[in-house]
């Protein structure tokens, strides 16, 4: 036999009013960062000469440890 205080065992107000703002912050507002940033790299590339691209590779590969020469 469980005692409950305070609430009935149905009550699932205080749930439903959290899950949606969780929802918001876990899922829909990191997504919508995601699709922003990816646009402003596809769009700063599509803006970037071949040799700026190839040398922010260059610097990306040595700066994770990955020799190229």
């Amino acid at each position: 036999m469980a005692l409950i205080t305070g609430a009935s065992a149905n009550d699932t107000s205080t749930i439903d009013s959290s899950t949606g703002s969780s929802l918001w912050r876990d899922r829909i507002l990191p997504g919508i960062a995601a699709v922003v940033l990816g646009a402003g790299l596809i769009y700063a590339a599509g803006f970037a000469s071949a040799v700026e691209l190839h040398n922010a590779a260059h610097d990306g590969r040595h700066s994770a440890g990955f020799p190229c020469h």
